[in-house]
């Protein structure tokens, strides 16, 4: 058996794998963020380590599988932020995640003196720079808590502290490294990214950079009281949340494409090279063994299902399984939705992929008299659908099959709209804990199951269901459509979002 720990902001997880890659335990726990001012994303770290040690346990509750029965273990977790390590191992702060904003005025400033600061970033990172990204936050700890910086020994990532915890070994891995930002192209940290930031001198508190598939360390007598382990299990290095999700999708060819349909909607194309066009747009996520991929992220995914039922359909979401009802309420119009189109930038920051208008909003239209509650249902539908096939357009690459996962991914009805928007076939991967079976196949490489990732990817995938595209010409007009009102909404009607 492998172990996947996969290492979430507000849930944490944990899974058995046999040989096959089949899923034979999982458990999870939530989390909450602590209170904090707004703007800020913190975890209580300690908190996270008890909630994992709990977790791993829970798999071995019933007797069926034997702690003596995993032969590796491997880690992933939530990306960048930065997690505060001290000399004795204990945490200095609590941990600031990914999605902590509280560097948007020491950014700001920055931009004043570097008006192309966010340009030269993905000039060497292939990614436009969060504001929870490792290297801002550092900059702002610089600045506000020069105390805990001296403190640190280490600043690492969810899944380093995790690995920490159970090996007492310091590493990263190359995604964390060009995420920080850093270079994507040397797969690293760069000084020259840290010098923008003024954190030049900082950047030795970062972990040494390893391969996710070398082996970190063991598993210590104190993690094993702790997790109820078996002393001296291997733990492999691991990777970002985003790259294990792709390994456990069964992806690492070059051409490979992935949608997770969530609350964001993420797509990317895998690569052998890193790829920096289009310029100054989408996230370029480093993954093990020489592969690449070109992201573009929707920021409204199946949170645009969520506003349906409770503003269009209050009623479907009052009664028993409201997602598959909507389904089979927008599946009772045609395709194209008798005309009516939608354009899906329904979030208070607007649209970050293919384009960038934070005053963009979302949209019907193409309204008349005529139109149905179930048109307008429809239209959702395949407004995100479209949103997916313009992501790809502005990628580019070959894909020869979307593997979708995610929320959305249980729909097949709207499964198959994306293969017929597309034109590609979409292909639901068997099992649901993506991350951690990622992180689990990187331990089946550390110990020599597998020759590489793209042998275990290749011997461990199965498909739940495939959907082949079906030409639909009622799609290529709603398409047309839908890029005609995506212009209106990145254009014109921004001053009335404004």
């Amino acid at each position: 058996m492998l172990l996947g720990i996969d290492i979430g902001t507000s849930i944490i997880k944990a899974a058995l794998f046999d040989e096959s890659g089949t899923e034979r335990a999982a458990s999870s726990e939530r989390m909450q963020l602590l209170s904090a001012p707004l703007g800020w994303s913190e975890l209580d770290g300690e908190a996270v380590w008890t909630v994992t040690t709990r977790v791993i346990r829970a798999l071995f509750a019933d007797g069926q599988v034997s702690p003596a029965d995993v032969r590796g273990i491997g880690v992933t977790g939530v990306m960048v932020g930065a997690w505060l390590v001290d000399a004795e191992g204990e945490l200095v702060r609590p941990p600031i995640l990914w999605n902590d904003a509280r560097a948007q005025s020491l950014v700001d400033r920055i931009r004043e003196r570097e008006p192309d600061l966010f340009s030269r970033v993905f000039s060497h990172s292939g990614s436009m720079m969060q504001l929870g990204c490792t290297l801002p936050v550092l900059a702002w700890l610089k600045e506000n808590e020069p105390q805990a910086l001296k403190r640190a020994r280490r600043v690492i990532c969810a899944k380093d502290f995790i690995r920490f915890r159970l090996t007492g070994e310091f590493a990263t891995d190359e995604s964390e490294a060009a995420m920080a930002p850093g270079s994507a192209a040397m797969r690293a940290f760069h000084v020259d990214q840290a010098r923008l930031l003024g954190v030049e001198e900082e950047m030795q508190l970062l972990a040494p950079v390893r391969p996710a598939t070398a082996l970190a360390g063991h598993v210590t007598a104190a993690a094993a009281q702790a997790t109820g382990l078996r002393t001296g299990t291997p733990v492999a290095v691991g990777t970002g949340d985003t790259g294990a999700c792709v390994l456990g999708a069964g992806c690492h060819r070059p051409g490979q494409a992935v949608s997770v349909l969530g609350t964001t909607c993420l797509n990317g194309v895998l690569f052998d090279r890193p790829v920096f066009e289009p310029r100054d747009l989408g996230l370029l996520f480093i993954l093990p063994e020489q592969r690449w991929m070109k992201t573009m992220v929707n920021v409204a995914g199946t949170t645009v299902l969520d506003w349906c039922l409770q503003t269009l359909c209050p009623d479907v979401a009052a009664g028993a399984n409201p997602y598959e009802t909507l389904a089979r309420l927008a599946e009772s119009s045609p395709a194209g939705a008798h005309g009516v189109v939608f354009v899906p930038y329904l979030s208070a920051s607007g649209v970050i992929a293919p384009h960038i208008e934070p005053r963009a909003r979302a949209g019907f239209h193409g309204l008349a008299p005529h139109h149905t509650r179930a048109d307008m249902v429809r239209a959702i539908y395949e407004g995100i659908a479209f949103a997916i096939r313009d992501c790809y357009e502005a990628i580019g690459g070959t894909a020869g099959a979307i593997r979708l996962s995610g929320g959305g991914a249980r729909s097949p009805f709207w499964s198959q709209m994306i293969a017929d928007v597309t034109g590609y076939v979409v292909e639901i991967p068997s099992g649901t804990q993506f991350g951690a079976k990622g992180a689990a196949l990187c331990a089946a490489v550390a110990i020599g199951d597998h020759a590489s990732l793209e042998e275990a990817c290749a011997a461990t995938f199965t498909a739940e269901r495939r959907h082949e595209p079906m030409v639909s010409q009622a799609y290529e007009a709603g398409y047309r459509r839908f890029k005609t009102g995506s212009a209106a909404a990145l254009g014109v009607l921004t001053d009335i979002a404004s």
